[in-house]
C-alpha cells in the first residue's frame, strides 16, 4: 500500500492490540471481570481487523486479469467492509451479551489490582497507536476536518484504524469506569454496565465504518477538486473546445477511471483528433496522477442538445461522497 494507505498505522495498531489482548486475558483470569473479557475480545477482534486490512492491501496489488480487466484495487474496500462486520458481530454483540449476563448474574471483581494495572497499560498502548494513526492521517488530510477526512478519504485503511483506535480508547475508559465503580460499591452490576457501554460503542463505530466503506465499495467518483483539475486539463489545449460531460470512478484508492466526451472542431481530420486525444490524456495524467485509465470520446458540441440537458459545457457530474 502507499503511504496514504497508512501501513505504519496498521502495524502499530496490530502490535499494540496483540500485546493488550494478552494482558487483558491475564487480567480476566485473575479478576473474573466481564468488562475485561469484553475488552479482551475487542482487542482480539481489532488484531484480526488489522490483519485483514494488510491482507486487503496485499491482494489489491495483483495485476489485472481477463476476468478483472481493471485490476483488484477495490479489494481494499471489500476488506475494510469486512472489518466493520467483524467489529459488529464479534466485538459489539459479544460485549452486549456479556454485559446483559453480568447484569442478570453480577459477581464482585476479584483482585482488582490486576484490572487497574492492565487497563492503564492498555490505555498507554492504545494512545501510542492512536497517536501514530493521527500522524499518518495528518500527512494526507490536507487541512480537512476529521469528520470530512473520514467521509471523503478514498484510502479506507486510515479512517478504519482511526475509528478503531478511538473506539478502543473510549472502551478502555468505559471498562475502567465499570471496574472502578464495582470495586468502590462492591456491586458487580457496575461491571456489567461498563461492558454494555463498550458493546454499544463498538456497535456505533461498526455502523459508521460499514456506511463509509459501503459507499467506496459500490463505487465513488473523484472528489470535486480532482474533477475540476481534470476538466481544466482537458480544456487547456487548443485541440479541445470544451468538456461536454465527464464521469469518473475510483478503481482503487490510487487509481481513477476517467471517461469524458469532449468537443472538437468539425474540420479536424482523424489524425488531428487522435493527436488531440493523446495530448489531452497527457495533460490529465500530469494534473491528476491517479487518473490511470482514461477514455475520451470526441464529439461535436451542439447547443440545442446542451440546452436540453443532454450535454453542457464544462459542467461535470458531481463527485459522490460517502453516504
Amino acid at each position: 500500500m502507499s503511504a496514504g494507505g497508512g501501513t505504519k498505522a496498521i502495524i502499530a495498531a496490530l502490535a499494540a492490540n496483540l500485546a493488550i489482548a494478552a494482558a487483558k486475558f491475564v487480567a480476566f483470569l485473575f479478576t473474573g471481570s466481564s468488562s475485561m473479557v469484553a475488552e479482551s475480545v475487542h482487542s482480539v477482534a481489532d488484531s484480526g481487523n488489522q490483519a485483514l486490512l494488510l491482507l486487503g492491501g496485499k491482494r489489491a496489488e495483483r495485476k489485472r486479469t481477463r476476468e478483472h480487466p481493471f485490476g483488484y484495487g477495490r479489494e481494499r474496500y471489500f476488506y475494510s467492509f469486512v472489518v466493520a462486520v467483524v467489529l459488529f458481530t464479534v466485538g459489539a454483540l459479544f460485549s452486549i451479551y456479556e454485559g446483559v449476563h453480568k447484569l442478570t448474574d453480577p459477581h464482585p471483581v476479584e483482585t482488582p489490582g490486576w484490572a487497574f494495572g492492565v487497563l492503564i497499560f492498555a490505555i498507554a498502548a492504545e494512545a501510542y497507536s492512536f497517536r501514530t494513526a493521527i500522524q499518518e492521517a495528518n500527512a494526507v488530510r490536507n487541512g480537512r476536518s476529521w469528520v470530512e477526512f473520514v467521509r471523503r478519504a478514498k484510502a479506507p485503511e486510515l479512517p478504519v484504524v482511526l475509528l478503531e483506535d478511538l473506539g478502543a480508547l473510549l472502551g478502555l475508559i468505559f471498562a475502567l469506569f465499570g471496574v472502578t465503580m464495582a470495586v468502590i460499591t462492591g456491586n458487580g452490576v457496575w461491571d456489567g454496565v461498563g461492558t454494555l457501554m463498550i458493546g454499544v460503542l463498538l456497535g456505533i463505530i461498526a455502523v459508521i465504518l460499514a456506511m463509509e466503506t459501503k459507499s467506496l465499495l459500490i463505487g465513488e467518483g473523484a472528489n470535486p477538486e480532482d474533477e475540476q483539475r481534470i476538466i481544466a486539463a482537458l480544456e487547456a489545449g487548443e485541440d479541445v473546445a470544451r468538456v461536454i460531460h465527464l464521469r469518473t470512478l475510483h478503481l482503487g484508492p490510487e487509481e481513477l477511471l476517467v471517461a469524458a466526451k469532449i468537443a472538437i472542431d468539425h474540420d479536424d481530420t482523424a489524425a488531428e483528433v487522435a493527436a488531440a486525444i493523446d495530448a489531452a490524456e497527457q495533460r490529465v495524467r500530469a494534473a491528476v496522477p491517479i487518473a490511470r485509465v482514461i477514455y475520451l470520446e470526441p464529439d461535436l458540441y451542439r447547443e440545442d442538445k446542451a440546452a436540453g440537458g443532454q450535454g453542457a459545457g464544462s459542467s461535470a457530474a458531481p463527485a459522490d461522497h460517502h453516504a
